[in-house]
């Protein structure tokens, strides 16, 4: 584990929540490298499951956000575990579903692996249960 590594991590980290935060999506992008393996396992019916591999996929995943969701709380972190080029973050979030007017409250964790500065993994573990029911009409 290198003490820098850790250093570069925590700044990309609080650097990715504090654009997606403010809605920077050019930002956002900018945070990831040229290639990368971005990953949201969720049923078919929830818009920002799946995978990416392209920047133009990146913005129209976070770009989705705010077509479709209303934020209650969004991202409030409650642990976050930094070892060397891995960072897990754990919290929870709350949206309302704008097409079905129904809220969800989604427990979550977090990787991200950062190498050169750049994310070139990110996996989000969510409760798909829960949004998936938040989006039935």
């Amino acid at each position: 584990m290198s003490n820098t590594a850790d250093t570069n991590t925590a700044a990309v980290v609080d650097s990715f929540f504090t654009r997606f935060g403010t809605g920077d999506v050019p930002g956002l992008i900018d945070l990831f490298a040229d290639t990368f393996d971005f990953v949201v396992n969720g049923a078919p019916n929830i818009p920002w499951s799946g995978r990416r591999s392209t920047r133009a996929e990146l913005a129209d995943f976070f770009n989705s956000f705010g077509q479709v969701l209303a934020p209650a709380e969004v991202y409030a972190i409650t642990a976050t575990v930094i070892d060397g080029e891995n960072a897990v973050m754990l919290g929870h979030n709350k949206f309302e579903v704008l097409a079905t007017g129904k809220s969800f409250t989604n427990d979550f964790a977090l990787h991200m692996t950062v190498e050169g500065g750049k994310i070139t993994t990110y996996r989000m573990h969510e409760d798909s249960y829960a949004i998936s029911a938040a989006f039935v009409i």
